[in-house]
């Protein structure tokens, strides 16, 4: 594996591997690589000759109130998990490489980035996208590794592709769970090990809406209050949204179609820990 950290040379890579018909994946990352960010390295590799991983906390995408140093950074953790998973080249640039001095230009999403997350984190996802076609411009990918556990981002990131013409084919990955059912994601490092254990409720919640939908019940608003109330009845657990938004255009839905694919979104706190989880369900 190769280690690359300034942009240009990443470009000239991707350039050359491209013209020699390579074909690249890529998965972007902020590091703290778990399970998860490896499940996306080996669909990468599934579909790629060439898989490339950037690490990067991009500072643009963190709100006033959330502690930007405080992002646990690993680096040598990381590298030897990405080298085990098989990556061929890990991005890894510096900040001031990415956003210099006098930067000024940024993207601007639509209303699909102002709810739920977007509504919790104004702004939050500007920035994503903006890093997401500057580390598309420098690595120059066939295809690019999102996964489903952040279901909003990969929305968001389908949108920007499509609107910006981009021939980049976004491939999701499904969400790896702990035994319990709870999402694997970098926070849970922040659970103490009851937290950890209750924390499977998201899943529980996610079931069962899988099973009432299976009972023909249609209306989603009867089905979110009973996940509602199995959340609050946690103790430690502070609810944040429950809502079922259409699979295709992420708004938000209230009676199940027949035949339509939908996607529950969860957001609650356990302690200081904000967790997000969801699921698809078939009407």
């Amino acid at each position: 594996m190769q280690i690359i950290t300034e942009p240009g040379q990443m470009q000239t890579i991707a350039e050359k591997l491209r013209l020699n018909r390579q074909f690249i994946s890529v998965v972007m990352t902020m590091g703290a690589l778990h399970q998860g960010h490896l499940s996306l390295v080996k669909l990468a590799r599934q579909s790629a000759g060439i898989v490339i991983l950037t690490i990067f906390v991009n500072p643009i995408q963190f709100g006033p109130t959330e502690d930007l140093h405080r992002y646990p950074r690993p680096f040598e953790q990381d590298i030897a998990l990405a080298t085990s998973a098989g990556v061929d080249y890990l991005f890894a640039p510096e900040t001031k490489s990415i956003f210099p001095e006098h930067y000024q230009t940024t993207l601007k999403c639509g209303a699909l980035s102002e709810r739920f997350e977007g509504l919790q984190r104004p702004g939050h996802f500007n920035g994503v996208a903006t890093i997401v076609t500057k580390l598309f411009n420098i690595t120059k990918p066939h295809t690019a590794i999102f996964g489903e556990k952040d279901a909003q981002q990969l929305a968001v990131i389908r949108r920007l592709v499509a609107d910006l013409n981009m021939s980049i084919t976004i491939v999701a990955a499904p969400i790896v769970r702990e035994e319990n059912g709870l999402a694997i994601s970098s926070r849970n490092i922040y659970l103490s090990s009851q937290e950890r254990s209750a924390a499977g409720i998201l899943y529980q919640g996610i079931c069962h809406a899988q099973k009432r939908i299976a009972e023909k019940e249609k209306n989603f608003k009867t089905i979110a209050s009973e996940i509602e109330q199995m959340i609050y009845s946690t103790p430690g657990f502070r609810l944040d949204y429950v809502s079922f938004v259409d699979e295709e255009l992420f708004e938000p839905a209230e009676t199940a179609e027949e035949g339509k694919e939908y996607r529950l979104l969860l957001a609650a706190y356990v302690g200081n820990v904000r967790l997000i989880d969801n699921g698809k369900i078939r009407a």
